[in-house]
């Protein structure tokens, strides 16, 4: 087998400042050769978070579901994009929304695991390494997603939408039952650090990211306008 037909790839690459493009380009091209690899794998994992998240699911009122199983849902926004774009048909709205969600979700999951990390010693070792590795594994894959979109302002916009929507019912307003953050491992009114209480400590995190994630799509598009402007 020749592994280096694996390593290159004929989808252009833009030369993007390493913020917005920090992968090495032979791992883009890897992921993008394995693209319905990278698709099931992430359906394993959207299955396996639905899994997870029945016991809060079956706390919460019904029409409130889709706002429960974040990480689920990112990692099935980020197999509806890449299986959108390799059937020929990219949806840019869904490229937008597995960039935000792979952000924001799989770098809260980190933050809430060093942050509580006392509190999260009831894990088994093996489940906590790879709820972390899973997790910041799903930031990495959101910085492939610039290979194959274009984050314009409408497809940023949609994203910017649903994840302000969602993190809002999970930490300001509940709109029909409780608060709908994943489940923390002490009580909302903890003490925390500096001041914070647990729920402030969560909502922090989602928050920063969720500011990161625009601020890192918007820029891609302008990066990348300017790039290829450039070189016209």
């Amino acid at each position: 087998m020749n592994l280096r037909r694996y390593l290159e790839s004929d989808v252009p690459r833009d030369d993007l400042p390493w913020y917005l493009a920090p992968l090495p380009a032979a791992l883009e091209n890897l992921a993008l050769n394995l693209a319905w690899l990278v698709v099931a794998v992430n359906l394993a994992g959207t299955a396996f978070g639905f899994y997870y998240y029945s016991p809060q699911l079956a706390q919460t009122p019904v029409e409130m579901w889709v706002f429960v199983p974040d990480s689920p849902m990112a990692t099935l926004f980020m197999a509806l994009a890449l299986a959108s774009w390799k059937l020929g048909r990219p949806q840019q709205w869904l490229i937008a929304l597995a960039f935000f969600g792979n952000i924001i979700l799989g770098g809260w999951t980190v933050w809430v695991h060093l942050a509580f990390w006392e509190q999260f010693s009831y894990l088994h070792p093996a489940m906590r390494q790879f709820l972390i590795w899973s997790h910041a594994a799903m930031v990495a894959q959101a910085f492939l997603l610039h290979r194959i979109g274009d984050f314009s302002p409408w497809a940023v916009g949609a994203a910017t939408l649903w994840y302000g929507v969602d993190t809002t019912v999970d930490y300001f307003i509940p709109v029909r039952g409780d608060l709908h953050h994943t489940f923390l491992p002490a009580d909302r009114e903890a003490a925390m650090f500096l001041g914070a209480d647990a729920l402030g400590v969560a909502a922090a995190g989602a928050v920063l990211l969720f500011v990161v994630s625009v601020y890192l799509a918007l820029t891609t598009h302008v990066a990348t306008l300017r790039q290829r402007s450039t070189a016209a």
